[in-house]
């Protein structure tokens, strides 16, 4: 029996270095233009090689790959996979999703195609692809494994820190007035993922204190599945010790750590922090 292929796209981070079905995973990449081109980290960008703050020269832009990519990609896959899985980043922040499922209307009949807006990215995206990937390892037919994804996504939480706005500014998701008062001040502005949008919870003065955020907001939860931390690329890794120390004392949950990759600091800017969160019981601390 032919086996399902998992397509996920650039933005991901996975919390293992090697899981059970990931030979059945294909990564598309996501177009990112720094200066009016396209780069990846393959032609020596690195995140940590962008500056802190964007400008017009810069001018970063992520985007996804185009209908036609995604109907080229499905059309190629489906010679080998009678199914396609697709797990993709939020669309409202990577249209990944729009775009493959405009070009699944044109393969209809010819391949089946499932495709799941994660409403997460980075290593969120990551875990619920590992999922998946164990899932079809055991040969779990791809309905219930599409059931038992989205059955998660509304346990799956994300918050995220960047250094400032001109990144979301030149991305399109703040106006440039925000990205500047933000920038004077020194602000670092904290977002949780909420339905697959970034929605602007608190500001604070530091790394230092952002951290101490995200610790107050894991100290919501009683039961967790998995922790993911994304490490700023412009750090001397002091923030993720601080969360690492306390985590250990208090949770024996899977914890992971990420240096934050080109795609997600192209979007959000290279000094950007964030951790992800799969809670296990739909419980909260009352």
């Amino acid at each position: 029996m032919k086996s399902t292929c998992i397509i996920t796209d650039g933005s991901v981070q996975f919390t293992k270095a090697s899981f059970p079905g990931q030979v059945h995973v294909k990564t598309v990449p996501l177009e990112i233009q720094l200066e009016g081109k396209i780069v990846n980290e393959g032609n020596g960008v690195k995140p940590s090689g962008l500056p802190q703050y964007a400008n017009q020269l810069l001018n970063p832009r992520v985007t996804a790959p185009s209908t036609e990519q995604f109907y080229q990609l499905f059309s190629s896959v489906g010679l080998t996979y009678d199914n396609i899985l697709g797990i993709f980043s939020s669309n409202q922040l990577i249209p990944c999703y729009e775009n493959a499922q405009k070009a699944s209307i044109s393969l209809q009949g010819r391949t089946k195609i499932i495709l799941i807006d994660s409403l997460t990215i980075s290593a969120g995206l990551g875990y619920l692809v590992q999922l998946a990937a164990e899932g079809i390892s055991k040969d779990i037919p791809v309905f219930e494994v599409e059931r038992q994804i989205r059955s998660i996504l509304p346990s799956t939480y994300s918050i995220l820190c960047p250094a400032g706005l001109s990144y979301l500014f030149y991305n399109g998701f703040v106006d440039h007035s925000q990205a500047v008062v933000n920038e004077m001040l020194g602000l670092f502005p904290i977002f949780a993922i909420e339905n697959g949008k970034l929605i602007p919870l608190e500001k604070v003065k530091s790394s230092r204190n952002a951290i101490g955020f995200f610790q107050e907001f894991l100290d919501e939860f009683e039961q967790l599945s998995h922790i993911a931390f994304i490490q700023s690329a412009l750090s001397s890794f002091q923030e993720s010790k601080i969360l690492r120390d306390n985590y250990q004392r208090e949770s024996p949950t899977p914890y992971s750590e990420h240096i934050i990759n080109l795609p997600l600091a192209a979007l959000l800017g290279p000094r950007t922090l964030g951790m992800i969160i799969v809670e296990s019981q739909n419980l909260r601390k009352r």
